[in-house]
């Protein structure tokens, strides 16, 4: 007699909560054999926009020689860092030198605008792209790099500053620090080191006086 009232109560209490809203999915452009745009737009003003603050033109290559004097890197970028006014409007050229598939992805940005927070222009081998977007009205620094396997990790990693940003990423070419600092160690940590290594001679010599 109870299990009605209770099927029933539970059918109501599972009607009564909210859906889960689908994630959206990106935006492509047509693409063809020599790459495509994802997400790109020309005109929607993020929140806190106004009006289009100023119009930017990037081109960005990327391939094998912009890596060179870099140890252990395959991979780089003619330009590691862009800086641009809050609410701008900012187009990329993707220009790909290399014999494999390159991309320029920007993560971070606002998902009610730009799907899933990305922005992502592919190139294939030789060929070029061109892909528009719109900054957010915030100061803040965004990462760019290439989503392929092992692309990043071999130096196709960026930054975009929007305004005065809110810092600069770490192993970035010329902008945040070594690329071959492992990412559990600090800054400094050579320094950190040496205290270590006193603190060690000090009990072993220690041990030696009980022995």
């Amino acid at each position: 007699m109870i299990r009605v009232p209770l099927l029933l109560f539970a059918g109501m209490t599972a009607l009564a909560q909210p859906q889960a809203q689908p994630m959206s999915e990106h935006r492509h452009e047509p693409g063809d054999a020599g790459g495509m745009v994802m997400n790109a737009n020309t005109d929607t003003l993020p929140r806190g926009c106004s009006a289009i603050s100023r119009d930017y033109e990037f081109t960005v290559a990327v391939g094998r020689p912009y890596a060179e004097g870099i140890p252990g890197m395959i991979f780089g970028m003619s330009d590691h860092e862009l800086r641009v006014q809050p609410c701008s409007r900012i187009s990329v050229t993707l220009v790909n030198e290399d014999a494999v598939r390159h991309q320029w992805m920007v993560h971070g940005l606002p998902v009610y605008l730009y799907p899933q927070g990305m922005f992502h222009i592919e190139a294939n081998a030789g060929h070029s792209r061109r892909g528009t977007f719109i900054a957010p009205a915030d100061d803040r620094t965004y990462l760019v790099h290439c989503g392929m396997p092992q692309h990043m990790e071999n130096g196709m990693k960026g930054q975009l500053v929007v305004g005065e940003g809110s810092g600069d990423l770490w192993s970035v070419k010329e902008v945040g620090g070594s690329f071959t600092r492992s990412a559990y160690l600090p800054a400094g940590y050579p320094w950190l080191l040496l205290p270590a290594l006193l603190l060690g001679a000090g009990l072993a010599l220690m041990t030696r006086r009980f022995d």
